[in-house]
């Protein structure tokens, strides 16, 4: 039986490259789309190339477009995108979309599958946490990584079934370390406390996570931000599998060693972050609960500052 799939991916940024390039590696037909004109006319003149921990991979067969096609239908599509962008993404999506196919949105910070849901069914959502990769972009249809520790998976609604093992099974042809949870708010929570803890500071400060880690008061200041952020997951009923947090991103953050958060490439590049569904996530449900946040409104304050002053 053929158990290749046909994938889409949108949005081919470093992340978007990793999962394009393994997965049509491993046999399944992959079309990359990406708003970025030049990254898309040298994947289709010469493929993807990945540097990663294991060494340099290269992917000639992929088929890149600007565009997903608007009459051309996938067995999945994975929204690789920034969260502003997710929403169009998933309009676009389904008007192609069959009842067979599945979406599998991995983004940062909160938000993302109520965004594709107000386009797509529940039943067909798949939400994504990927961990630990350390990716950046250093040209054109070239990515790189530090580390590849886990992608988590979870049904948006509904229990385990034949389409969700049938994509666990395809990603983990591609050489990725699967999990499957049963919990999606303890999923997105997790690595929402590691977003917390390092994007927005680190953007701040102007520094890598290595470089963050070594800095005693700035570090401090990192951990008080995903402290508050830890305080309201708890107030909401999150239901950790850890009883330290400080442990478990100052783990994570000794991981991904001197890798950039995105927000922080994002401002490098003189590009909006994603500063709202992260630490401005914080600050909005403190808000709404009434639970001081005062890290994280600091911290948004600087980025928004900064961002206003982008052309």
């Amino acid at each position: 039986m053929n158990t290749s799939l046909k994938i889409a991916i949108i949005g081919t940024g470093a992340m978007g490259s990793i999962y394009a390039a393994r997965l049509s590696n491993a046999g399944h037909s992959v079309c990359a789309i990406d708003v970025w004109a030049d990254h898309v006319d040298a994947m289709n003149a010469g493929g993807l190339t990945i540097d990663g921990p294991e060494g340099r991979l290269r992917a000639a067969n992929i088929r890149a477009t600007r565009e997903l096609p608007p009459d051309e239908p996938f067995d999945l599509y994975v929204i690789a995108t920034k969260s502003f962008a997710v929403r169009n993404s998933a309009e676009a999506i389904s008007k192609t979309l069959t009842p067979r196919a599945m979406v599998l949105t991995i983004q940062n910070g909160l938000g993302a599958g109520d965004d594709v849901a107000a386009f797509v069914p529940k039943s067909q959502i798949i939400l994504g946490v990927a961990e630990g990769f350390g990716a950046s972009m250093m040209g054109p249809a070239h990515a790189a990584h530090t580390s590849m520790k886990q992608i988590r998976l979870g049904l948006m609604h509904g229990a385990d079934d034949h389409r969700l093992s049938r994509i666990v099974d395809a990603w983990r042809s591609g050489g990725f370390h699967i999990e499957i949870y049963d919990d999606i708010a303890q999923l997105i929570w997790e690595k929402l406390l590691c977003n917390v803890t390092l994007s927005g500071p680190c953007t701040a400060f102007g520094r890598n996570v290595a470089e963050l880690r070594a800095q005693a008061a700035e570090w401090n200041i990192a951990l008080s931000c995903m402290k508050e952020a830890y305080a309201i997951g708890t107030q909401l009923g999150i239901n950790f599998s850890f009883d330290d947090p400080v442990r478990y991103v100052t783990e994570f953050a000794d991981r991904v060693g001197a890798a950039k958060p995105s927000m922080l490439q994002d401002h490098e590049a003189q590009r909006a972050s994603e500063i709202g569904t992260i630490n401005g996530a914080i600050l909005k449900l403190g808000n709404e609960l009434n639970v001081p946040t005062p890290y994280n409104d600091t911290i948004c304050a600087v980025i928004r500052a900064r961002e206003a002053q982008f052309d």
